[in-house]
Formats: C-alpha cells, sequence, structure tokens
C-alpha cells in the first residue's frame, strides 16, 4: 500500500509540517483506517512540545481519530472494511498479562499509545490492532463523535468505575474540553451535578449541559456552602487549586478524582481523608469495552462534544487556538 502523507512535527514546539511515511506489510492483527476527522486535544500539544520527555520527532500528532477501515489484517475478525471506526490515545496492548484478561487493557505496561513512538491522526490513514477500532454507532456524527476517544472517555471511565447512579452527587471542576463532556455524561447516570469554574460566563452553559448547580470557585463562600455536599468530584482542570476545600466539599466516603493535571504537587491535609473516610484518587483512559460501551451510552443519550472544524491543512491554526484555550470546547480536524 502507498505511502501515509500526514502533518508531522521536526523538532520540539515546532509547526507541523506535510511529511509522509511508509508503514510497512500489515500485520495479521492489525487494521489501517481512512482517516475523515481527527480532534485537537491537549495531549497533542504536550507531546509537541515534548512536554513528558518521551516524542521523537519527526512524528504525526493525533489520537482522536475517526474514518473508515481500509485494509485488515489476515486474522481480524468482527469488523468490516468501509465500516466507521474510531481510534483513541490507545493502539495496541499486550494481550497477556494480568490486566489485559481482566478486560483492563488500558492499564497494560506494555500498552502502546497512538502517537507517542509512532504517528497518528493528522493524517490520510492510520495504523493499529484491530482490537482498538472501535465501532461508531450510526447516531453519532463524526465530528461530534471524534473527542469521545479521548476527552471523552477520560471522563466516562472515572464516573462508571466509581458506580455514579441517581443517589449521587458529582462535582465537575473545570468546564472546557473534558468538563463539559464530564456534566453530560454525570447527568445521564442520573446524578446531582454541580459545576465548578473560575469563570463565571460559563454559568450558562454549564446549565444547558446538564448541571443543576453552578459554583464559581474563586467564590471562598460559595466553596464555604458546598461542604460535605458532594460523593465524588472530578478535576478535569490543569490549573492549580485550593485542593482542601475540595476534599472539605466531599461527604464521608467520598472520591476526589484528577483526570487534568495540575502543574504542581498536590497536597492535602491528612486529616479530613482519615475522619471521612475519603479517598484522593486518579484516572486514566478506558479499555476498548468501556470504550464500546461508552459510544453506546453517547448514541442512545444525545451526548456529544461541543466542536470546531478546521481543514486538515489548517492543524496549525487549529493548535494555536487550543493552545490559547480559544475553541469552545473542542478543536476536530477534517480530511
Amino acid at each position: 500500500m502507498a505511502h501515509i502523507k500526514g502533518l508531522a512535527a521536526h523538532a520540539a514546539g515546532a509547526e507541523v509540517l506535510p511529511f509522509h511515511y511508509d508503514p510497512g506489510p500489515l500485520a495479521a492483527h492489525d487494521v489501517d483506517i481512512e482517516i475523515s476527522h481527527c480532534g485537537v486535544c491537549h495531549s497533542d500539544l504536550h507531546l509537541i512540545s515534548n512536554d513528558w520527555g518521551v516524542s521523537q520527532f519527526p512524528f504525526i500528532p493525533g489520537h482522536e481519530v475517526i474514518g473508515r477501515i481500509l485494509a485488515m489484517g489476515s486474522e481480524v475478525a468482527g469488523l468490516e472494511k468501509g465500516q466507521r471506526v474510531g481510534l483513541g490515545w490507545q493502539s495496541n496492548s499486550c494481550g497477556v498479562c494480568e490486566w489485559c484478561i481482566q478486560g483492563k487493557e488500558n492499564l497494560c505496561p506494555a500498552s502502546e499509545a497512538t502517537c507517542v513512538r509512532r504517528h497518528g491522526g493528522y493524517a490520510d490513514r492510520v495504523r493499529c490492532n484491530a482490537r482498538f477500532a472501535i465501532p461508531i454507532p450510526e447516531a453519532l456524527e463524526s465530528e461530534n463523535a471524534a473527542p469521545l476517544l479521548c476527552a471523552g472517555i477520560t471522563v466516562y471511565n472515572p464516573l462508571r468505575s466509581h458506580g455514579i447512579n441517581p443517589a449521587s452527587r458529582v462535582g465537575v471542576v473545570g468546564i472546557g474540553g473534558l468538563g463539559h463532556l464530564a456534566i453530560q455524561f454525570a447527568r445521564v447516570f442520573g446524578a446531582e451535578v454541580t459545576a465548578f469554574s473560575t469563570s463565571a460566563s460559563k454559568e450558562a452553559e454549564a446549565r444547558a449541559l446538564g448541571a443543576h448547580r453552578f459554583v464559581n470557585s474563586r467564590e471562598t463562600k460559595a466553596m464555604k456552602e458546598v461542604a460535605g455536599s458532594l460523593d465524588f468530584i472530578l478535576n478535569t482542570a490543569n490549573a492549580d487549586q485550593e485542593w482542601n476545600t475540595y476534599v472539605q466539599a466531599l461527604r464521608p466516603t467520598g472520591t476526589l478524582c484528577f483526570v487534568g493535571v495540575p502543574p504542581s504537587p498536590v497536597t492535602v491535609a491528612a486529616f479530613p481523608l482519615i475522619s471521612g473516610q475519603r479517598a484522593l484518587c486518579g484516572s486514566p483512559i478506558g479499555s476498548p469495552h468501556t470504550l464500546r460501551e461508552m459510544m453506546d451510552v453517547a448514541a442512545r443519550h444525545g451526548i456529544q462534544a461541543k466542536t470546531e472544524l478546521f481543514p486538515m491543512a489548517k492543524a496549525n491554526e487549529a493548535i494555536d487556538k487550543v493552545k490559547k484555550n480559544k475553541v469552545r470546547y473542542r478543536a476536530v480536524l477534517a480530511n
């Protein structure tokens, strides 16, 4: 098959430029996906800047891919040529470790990321292990479904694994790319949802997305009023905050869960954790099974990312806009 054409970063922090590569022969368990849409995630920006020290240049970013199966390896079953599928952060796992056997491939120590040490979705095609090609339900538009493959699963997985249900009181910190999806999913699970934001201007949107309450986290009085009222708080923001205030907002046995990464170490007083049996935790992406389940939930309940569409050729413009926090709420590239 012909070379894959994409847009690659050739050095840390550089613009993405046209680049092509030979993917080599198609392995027995792999599929090639012809890309129609690819979301622009904050993780792409970190990889382009090599903030995490794992990037190898040149590389093509992108891991919120939607397209159609163009070619399938000889051992691929359960998928069809021409089928619309999605590919998220993970493109392979070992398949045999204790985590893979439990269906928690996202925790596999040998996990392969879609655009770390390999080429991702700012391209015309991408290759992955067929287990990570997720069928996309008819009811979902490709543009609005693309961000679900990373932003969506990042918030769905912890809500699901912590058993959020109609009795739950859930707080969502940060109303951005992840937060605007977290509100929708928490609401669909039947929870009472409180949105926390430093932008008072986001109140109307947070309520429209399904939040029952809005708290301006800059207001000390408002934060004091929510003390002891929430079972689960999902932090989606990448900013430092007064974490003790959020711990105090938890009911006994409540959990503060991180999916956003604050720049400084998170410090909290131990006593409120001990006295109320409260917990701090983190959560990564989800397994292929959880991704399939999330897509089904999104299709049945009309959950979608609010997106701004850019032609693939204008990827640098989209990256710049995301960098400046000027996109509400996710940028998506289209071929």
